[in-house]
Parts: C-alpha cells; sequence; structure tokens
C-alpha cells in the first residue's frame, strides 16, 4: 500500500504562483520510481478531473487548461511528485489530490485523466485563487 501525502496548498491572487508536493512511502519492492504519479484536482460536488501526469519513464502529459502555466515533476531518490502552478487563475481554485498507478505508461495507453487508473490517492491539499 503506497500512502501519498500533499503539501503546499494555500491562497493566492490571480496571476500568481504556488508549488504542490506529494511525498510517497510504503512503495513497493520496485519502489517509487516504478509508479505513473499523477495529480487530479476536484471542485464542489463534481468528479475528479486529471491536471498532469508523469510515469515512470518520464513522459509527461497536461490538462489542456493547464498546459504552459503548471509543470509536474518527479525526485526518484525522494519519493516525492511536485506540481509547480503559475499565472493561476480563479478557476484553478479546487482541492488537489496526488494519486499513483502502476499500470501502462502513458506511451503504452494509460488513461492518465481517468481517476480509475490509479489506485492511490492522497487526502488532498486546498488551493484558493482569489484577489
Amino acid at each position: 500500500q503506497v500512502y501519498l501525502v500533499e503539501s503546499g496548498g494555500g491562497s493566492v491572487q490571480p496571476g500568481g504562483s504556488l508549488s504542490l508536493s506529494c511525498k510517497a512511502s510504503g512503495v513497493n519492492y520496485s519502489g517509487y520510481s516504478s509508479y505513473h504519479m499523477a495529480w487530479f484536482r476536484q471542485y464542489p460536488g463534481k468528479e475528479r478531473v486529471g491536471v498532469a501526469v508523469i510515469d515512470n519513464v518520464g513522459a509527461t502529459e497536461y490538462a489542456n487548461v493547464v498546459k504552459g502555466r503548471f509543470t509536474i515533476s518527479r525526485d526518484n531518490a525522494k519519493n516525492t511528485l511536485d506540481l509547480q502552478m503559475t499565472s493561476l487563475k480563479p478557476e484553478d481554485t479546487a482541492m488537489y489530490y496526488c494519486a499513483a498507478s502502476t499500470g501502462r505508461t502513458i506511451l503504452q495507453g494509460l488513461n492518465w485523466d481517468q481517476d480509475y487508473e490509479y489506485k492511490n490517492w492522497g487526502q488532498g491539499t486546498q488551493v484558493t485563487v482569489s484577489s
């Protein structure tokens, strides 16, 4: 069982930046580097939606609405996943979740933005963008 803990959420004005981090523990024998890691976000009363993913070979994908503004990265030595968010907009306000998958890579057909692909989830961290 992989345990994921997010941190770094908070409040920021439109146009500002925030960085989120996710720390993994309890990884399997293959190690953290074997996992595909993603960020999702959830608006109140809505389903979680994929924001970005980085798979176990370093390939990345982003939701169109965050391309060019968000950057996902991972540090396999530290078992961490980061999301650098810039040019934040009020519509980026949501609960952000870290998720882990051991399935197919992006190239192999991982449906990265579908939450059923991920077995492990963090508890979430709130991001609020408001003036």
